[in-house]
């Protein structure tokens, strides 16, 4: 698992990725919402990676990886390790292109992340009480039986894949000023740092970390990968520690980096769901708890936020519903 240096993506592969994803993958819609706007205090819009067919932007990662794999790595089978969307993303992709899926995910993955997968026709093996326990489990196997291992941030080509969600919403709005990345891993940041830096310099790029899982916040705080607690009750958010590749892209190119509560995270879910009319799990509200953290410093800028997935399970809704404001609190779309 160890060797040279990824190299890492740049425009023309993202562009590249793009034409490799277009015909099995629709633009996801970018859109503006008034009532999220006002509750931030300046103009929003949402891009809705939560529309793609597995209810999550690394769909897109997986189909351009799995789109260049040789016939021969298809037939060994891939292997990944998941809490949920990455593993769903490489089952999609293994069910186009006819290849074998074998998913790894903690004891305590999300059930309808794991009934998902299955229905793609991917098998899926439970070990370890967290991501990491699950990843380290998923690469014994890797060696012993000759899979194809899928690093959920170590890979250029789920980071180029991944970056075309950026690339459609400077093509729909050239203007927005700052955009706002959920990070467990980092390849949603990574490549909305690749392709927005390219295609504008002046974009702003934030990522948002659960403050109870900082380890990917601590790895480009302090330049260097760190191991740390994984707490969060947002899965996607949920790594123990930094991923190589995207460190390297966040370092020389993201602008901040911003830790919120979970709290903070439940609190946006339900503005999130309400106002979009659409389902969103935690790490795709935390953009949403992030800008509200943020506050006056995002006063008179455009900003998207990059709602990263929908797959919250009916018993986290149910949670969620039965500690909501009443709906008078709650903003209208």
């Amino acid at each position: 698992m160890s060797g040279a240096p990824l190299e890492l993506p740049v425009l023309a592969d993202v562009v590249a990725a793009r034409a490799r994803i277009e015909p099995h993958l629709a633009a996801t819609e970018l859109r503006s919402y008034p009532a999220l706007s006002a509750l931030v205090g300046t103009d929003v819009l949402v891009k809705h990676e939560n529309r793609l067919p597995t209810g999550a932007f690394k769909v897109r990662g997986g189909v351009n990886l799995v789109s260049r794999l040789s016939a021969e790595e298809r037939a060994s089978g891939l292997i990944a390790a998941s809490t949920g969307n990455h593993g769903q993303s490489i089952a999609y992709a293994a069910a186009l292109f006819d290849a074998r899926s074998l998913i790894c995910v903690p004891e305590g993955a999300n059930p309808a992340k794991v009934a998902a997968m299955r229905a793609l026709g991917a098998e899926v093996v439970f070990h370890g009480r967290d991501f990491d326990e699950a990843r380290e489990h998923c690469e014994r196997l890797a060696v012993e039986h000759s899979y194809r291992y899928v690093h959920s941030g170590n890979e250029p080509d789920l980071v180029s894949g991944v970056a075309t969600a950026t690339l459609e919403l400077l093509e729909a709005e050239p203007g927005i000023d700052t955009i706002i990345v959920p990070v467990g891993g980092g390849s949603g940041a990574a490549g909305a740092c690749i392709a927005g830096k390219a295609i504008r310099p002046s974009l702003e790029v934030i990522a948002v970390q659960s403050a109870a899982a900082p380890a990917a916040y601590r790895s480009w705080r302090e330049g260097r990968l760190v191991e740390d607690r994984m707490e969060t009750c947002a899965e996607g958010l949920a790594t123990r520690v930094g991923f190589d590749l995207p460190q390297r892209v966040m370092r020389d190119h993201l602008d901040d980096f911003v830790l919120v509560d979970d709290d903070a995270i439940r609190a946006a879910i339900m503005p999130m769901i309400e106002v979009t009319r659409t389902l969103v799990e935690a790490a795709g509200a935390a953009p949403l708890a992030a800008a509200l953290a943020l506050g006056s410093r995002l006063a008179g800028r455009s900003v998207a936020l990059m709602c990263s997935g929908g797959n919250i399970s009916l018993p986290q809704l149910a949670e969620l519903l039965g500690s909501a404001p009443p709906r008078s609190q709650t903003p209208s779309p």
